[in-house]
């Protein structure tokens, strides 16, 4: 077992409100990164996001999977969170490596040990457009594999990403999600809000987890899903509302999150944070 600590995802899988995540159409996603950037950077401004096929070869997804499922099995630092869904508790340590794997949740903290996820976090068709989105060199300050078991990966809620970053109001802030295995509405692909990041930041609640209330989505309407063949990437901006539901498949769905920043950017505190995000003093409730 890693040197890691140990991690249980402490929220259960819970069900959701009816229609929580019905969608108005799937997102037909651009093949390939482009050399032209312009048609990426305007949809990125006008909805929040871009969906994009074919980003990575098929060889490199078969490169990142064998390289965190080395990540799952070996000895860790402790900075490197790895975490299992809630439904492995009692039951982890007693299972071999290749049965573990389909009960991790999430690994955070992890890019510098495997010199081929660190590749694709910096790929220089990739920094290029993320320079063109910031305006400024990009700064990776968060990195994520987020893994939805056949069968059990659970629901992450609506949110905003911003809402979990101590960063100033008015920050861009881009993240970039990489597909691992071909995804769909059934297995938890992305679904977001086109268009919603120009509202600004949304009061979250803890919840099913740190969220924006259910009821604020279901009066929206105009969800879409981001189905996504491995090898595929959506980059999207930190305020555009998504979320992700249950698996219910036998397939896999694993990913790869990166989230930038223009480097230099200040930070702020927890408190200054939670004024943006939190519901106090604005007189709502969920």
């Amino acid at each position: 077992m890693a040197s890691a600590k140990l991690d249980i995802d402490q929220i259960a899988p819970e069900e959701y409100p009816t229609g929580l995540y019905d969608y108005a159409a799937k997102v037909a996603a651009l093949d390939g990164l482009p050399d032209d950037r312009a048609p990426i950077e305007s949809q990125y401004r006008e909805v929040g996001f871009v969906s994009i096929d074919n980003a990575f070869s098929r060889d490199q997804v078969a490169e990142l999977l064998d390289a965190l499922y080395q990540l799952t099995i070996r000895d860790l630092p402790e900075r490197t969170q790895l975490q299992f869904e809630n439904l492995a508790a009692g039951k982890i340590e007693s299972l071999p490596p290749g049965e573990r794997l389909d009960y991790v949740r999430k690994l955070m903290w992890f890019v510098d040990l495997d010199p081929r996820i660190e590749a694709i976090a910096y790929e220089p068709r990739l920094m290029e457009l993320l320079t063109q989105l910031l305006g400024a060199e990009p700064e990776m300050f968060q990195e994520m594999a987020l893994f939805k078991p056949p069968g059990i990966g659970r629901e992450k809620p609506w949110h905003q990403d911003h809402a979990y970053f101590n960063l100033p109001e008015g920050t861009n802030v881009v993240g970039v999600w990489i597909a691992l295995d071909d995804t769909y509405p059934e297995n938890g692909c992305m679904h977001l809000l086109p268009g919603a990041h120009k509202d600004g930041p949304i009061p979250h609640f803890n919840r099913r987890d740190w969220q924006i209330c259910d009821t604020d989505i279901l009066s929206k309407g105009q969800a879409v899903a981001t189905p996504l063949k491995a090898g595929g990437c959506l980059i999207f901006d930190g305020l555009v509302p998504h979320g992700t539901p249950h698996n219910r498949t036998n397939t896999r769905r694993r990913a790869l999150q990166f989230h930038y920043v223009a480097k230099g950017t200040p930070r702020i505190t927890t408190e200054e944070r939670m004024a943006m995000f939190g519901p106090e003093g604005r007189d709502v409730s969920c």
